[in-house]
């Protein structure tokens, strides 16, 4: 399924049934790109990354309010990257920060769908995106529009693929049906949440379709936010200082300290802890381990990262190594510390 790149020791997936290639690791716009790391710090982890075979670099219209597509954009040109060595995503539906109004600025109606990626674009300072991803179901606007939006973003040349991000199985399975069923283009590619302990909707839910759809996976935070690194196994009482979940503002992180120290909290951890001694007899970091194992799935097709020093790209890339040691013995050690590998349904995957 991967393909080493002879420069590097990047690997390379296709994304589901599609042709095109990305980078097993890749670099997000959540963090990186006009989040909490500056744009010095930002270039030079892009540019990290590019020097180790990343391709691939995804980004969204809401993330740091458009700032991260802007960075992302003025980083591709600073550098003279060729186009055709890049593979760019972005997303739509949350579009509030570019207009007066909330009101048509977000969504998946046909209006915002190609309004939102003209305004990405401009952003970006490019023609096109290589694949363009509804940004969470919009469950108000009727999927034949959807599909249809999209495909006119395809048929005019601004993508080339589309996909989705956090979406049902059913919503992932009824757009395959309506662009079947109407001739035109469904989604490759779903963007979910996946790591070692949010693992119900990837391995659970999401495994009919799939397969049946053709559909792979670009997963977002595999360390769930820098718990998996195994930085807050002994900081009981506060997050460390210099820690993303102490210093960062985003919406997500602010979420995650509310529940710092909670019993839910101290119970992963607890979880956390008991995969050190894995990693150190497999001679890596945790967050190694944590990243490899959400390769050890076939349907995943890239690993999207956050880093905020290219210290972190590198290491990031490095736990490529520890793929080959990932036996079955190891994953069912690991499934074991875990006790959260999903049940399939008998009655429907028997």
């Amino acid at each position: 399924m991967a393909e080493p790149n002879k420069k590097s020791e990047m690997l390379y997936r296709r994304v589901g049934n599609s042709g095109l290639h990305v980078s097993v690791i890749s670099l997000g716009g959540w963090l990186t790109y006009g989040g909490h790391v500056d744009e010095e710090g930002t270039m030079k982890c892009m540019k990290q990354a590019y020097d180790l075979g990343v391709n691939f670099f995804d980004t969204a219209e809401s993330y740091a309010a458009g700032n991260s597509e802007i960075v992302m954009g003025q980083a591709i040109k600073k550098f003279k990257w060729k186009r055709n060595d890049l593979v760019i995503s972005t997303k739509i539906n949350f579009g509030t920060a570019h207009g007066d109004l909330e009101i048509n600025n977000c969504g998946l109606s046909r209006k915002h769908i190609i309004e939102g990626t003209l305004a990405s674009l401009k952003r970006l300072e490019l023609d096109y995106v290589d694949i363009i991803y509804a940004h969470r179901p919009d469950r108000l606007t009727p999927m034949e529009e959807v599909v249809r939006a999209f495909n006119y973003v395809i048929n005019k040349g601004l993508a080339f693929y589309w996909g989705t991000s956090m979406w049902s199985a059913d919503e992932i399975a009824e757009a395959t049906g309506v662009a079947k069923s109407l001739g035109l283009i469904g989604p490759i590619v779903e963007q979910p949440l996946y790591n070692m302990i949010d693992r119900q909707k990837v391995e659970g839910e999401y495994q009919r379709v799939l397969s049946r759809c053709g559909v792979g996976l670009t997963v977002f935070s595999p360390l769930k936010g820098g718990i998996l690194t195994g930085k807050y196994n002994e900081a009981v009482a506060e997050p460390p200082k210099d820690s993303r979940i102490a210093v960062s503002q985003d919406k997500y992180t602010s979420s995650v300290r509310k529940v710092y120290g909670s019993e839910v909290w101290n119970a992963e951890i607890q979880k956390v802890a008991k995969l050190k001694p894995i990693a150190d007899r497999l001679g890596c970091k945790l967050s190694a381990l944590a990243l490899a194992w959400c390769l050890k799935n076939e349907h995943v097709s890239s690993v999207i990262t956050g880093a905020s020093r290219p210290e972190q790209v590198v290491e990031n890339v490095e736990s490529l190594k520890v793929l080959p040691k990932l036996t079955p013995e190891i994953l069912a050690e690991i499934d074991e510390v875990l006790g959260n590998k999903p049940q399939l349904d008998q009655a429907r995957f028997g």
